[in-house]
């Protein structure tokens, strides 16, 4: 075969390769825009909490926050975590583990799977109905202001976690 004609395949090939991305990424976005919870206020109203650990939590301002809904029964949220644990290193984080079990339980969850965020738990799902999050995971992400930039809804990448955090920083 001439190989004139296999770049031009190739190129063929990598150009509907490339649409067929963009188009999954801007249905995935508009998917994520409808299942997003429509907060009351854009202004974060979580500013202090008791995490699994017995410490507490407060919100930096002047930092941005990275706010996640998960749940151990979770199979999408499972495969997410790697992701929030490896932003939760460079970023203010702190994840709400909804309907997982006690304390330990959930202490033991992240255990099992090395995970190290700061995590609230919410055994009854009562945090989860404040911030009205019916799809898990959810993520909310706060600019510098405590104002609400970004809401994402099912898996997320650790790139796009960090490009959002880098935008509202």
């Amino acid at each position: 075969m001439d190989t004139n004609k296999v770049w031009l395949r190739v190129r063929k090939v990598a150009k509907e390769a490339t649409l067929l991305l963009l188009v999954v990424f801007i249905f995935s976005n508009i998917i994520s825009w409808l299942r997003a919870p429509k907060l009351e206020s854009d202004v974060l109203t979580l500013k202090e909490a008791k995490l699994i650990d017995g410490n507490g939590w407060r919100y930096e301002v002047g930092k941005p926050l990275l706010l996640h809904f998960w749940g151990a029964w979770c199979p999408v949220c499972r495969t997410e975590a790697p992701n929030i644990d490896a932003v939760s290193e460079k970023y203010n984080v702190v994840t709400v583990a909804v309907n997982s079990g006690d304390d330990t339980a959930v202490a033991q969850y992240l255990k099992a799977h090395n995970l190290h965020f700061n995590v609230i738990n919410d055994p009854q799902g009562e945090l989860a109905k404040r911030f009205k999050v019916t799809v898990f995971p959810t993520t909310f992400i706060f600019d510098a202001n405590g104002r609400l930039k970004f809401t994402e809804t099912g898996y997320t990448t650790t790139a796009g976690l960090l490009g959002r955090l880098k935008l509202v920083h």
